[in-house]
């Protein structure tokens, strides 16, 4: 590559470089430009070739807290199988999704991308009743969110190699995360449109892919989905697909993305064909907001009624929710008894925010498996000693 696209941190700094020229080249005016970033809690010079937000992107990837989403359940637990989606693969359908909206729109992908990988990053062992579990033991001390728990990874928790603390993410970053916390805080503002791609192809993938998951496991039958009104749209706009149907489940996952992604996009390029001559501020003053048609949200939320009954209150679903939601208080109210058992940073953390919030940071953590073997060596082996003492 010429080295006249490239940016020097140094006397050169004023050129442009690779990154820029590139977003110069293919994002749309109200697209949130790299350059435009108010930049990081901790200054650091311009990457020649890699934007703010790619850089971002790759912190968040390489980070401890990302991995172990992989062993993070989504909705169904490892004791179901082994088929249905992680808290990784469910974030790495969001990022896919959101990119492919985000090239449709010509808005940064680096920007989506950095933001779909960071969105889940917070999610405690065993889904949701882990987080129902924290907050509910954490009531006195402002409780516990997912969404606030990333931030507090990527902000203070997770270390890089330089001295100062967290990821030291771009404020653009940070604050769509923040956005996920506090939705409704600013009804006037909209997030920009990044973000607001992100939580789209978020709830497009989770009721996709919770369909497809509770069809595999057996939890739902084919003849009860195509009950719905987005179902059945889904098939139908897929008959060109009809040699295909003994993968009938394969090919209703694959309809049902692929009608709302093309429903989004289609009404979001209508909403921002007016939108040509705003940048990413002025499309935020004016409320612009991107979302479905009015007739497939309807039927969306018909989904997600359908599947709040049917599969996350499934029996089978709720015995092991409620088996893992005794066994995080149980360790929660473990360390808050023997503190001295958690880990010394942990410890130092405490002397700093209180034993109970350190706590739950070093539960929120932890992945399924380790979370159930610090259980069993905590309580259950320490019970059965006392039991023999």
């Amino acid at each position: 590559m010429p080295a006249q696209l490239f940016h020097s941190s140094g006397s050169n700094a004023a050129s442009p470089g690779a990154w820029q020229l590139r977003e110069q080249g293919l994002l749309a005016p109200y697209a949130f430009f790299a350059r435009q970033s108010s930049g990081r809690r901790y200054p650091e010079p311009l990457h020649p070739y890699r934007s703010p937000f790619q850089r971002d992107r790759d912190r968040v990837l390489h980070s401890a807290a990302f991995r172990r989403l992989s062993g993070k359940m989504q909705v169904f637990t490892g004791d179901m199988g082994d088929y249905h989606r992680t808290r990784l693969t469910h974030t790495n359908e969001v990022a896919s999704l959101a990119r492919t909206i985000g090239r449709c729109l010509r808005l940064n992908e680096d920007l989506i991308e950095a933001l779909a990988l960071l969105h889940d990053i917070g999610h405690p062992p065993f889904g949701h009743c882990g987080e129902d579990a924290l907050d509910e033991c954490l009531a006195n001390f402002e409780g516990f969110s997912h969404n606030r728990f990333a931030l507090e990874l990527v902000e203070e928790i997770e270390q890089r190699y330089t001295p100062t603390a967290g990821l030291n993410l771009t404020d653009e970053v940070l604050a769509g995360q923040r956005h996920r916390i506090h939705k409704t805080a600013d009804p006037h503002l909209p997030p920009l449109l990044e973000v607001q791609v992100v939580d789209a192809a978020d709830s497009i993938a989770y009721d996709a892919h919770d369909v497809d998951d509770a069809l595999k496991l057996g939890l739902l039958t084919f003849p009860q989905v195509q009950s719905l009104a987005l179902v059945r749209r889904a098939l139908d706009s897929a008959n060109g697909h009809a040699a295909h149907r003994h993968n009938e489940r394969q090919l209703l996952v694959h309809a049902l993305i692929d009608l709302q992604i093309d429903d989004f996009i289609t009404v979001s390029h209508h909403r921002l064909a007016d939108a040509l001559s705003l940048d990413a501020q002025a499309v935020r003053e004016v409320g612009m907001r991107l979302q479905l048609s009015a007739a497939v949200e309807a039927e969306k939320q018909e989904l997600e009624a359908f599947l709040f009954e049917r599969v996350y209150r499934h029996p089978r679903l709720m015995e092991i929710r409620q088996l893992a939601a005794t066994r995080v208080k149980q360790l929660f109210f473990f360390f808050a008894a023997h503190p001295e058992r958690l880990p010394p940073r942990f410890q130092m953390r405490a002397e700093r925010f209180g034993i109970h919030r350190s706590i739950g940071q070093y539960i929120g953590g932890m992945t399924d498996r380790f979370c159930e073997e610090t259980y069993i060596q905590m309580i259950e082996l320490g019970r059965e000693q006392a039991e023999d003492w």
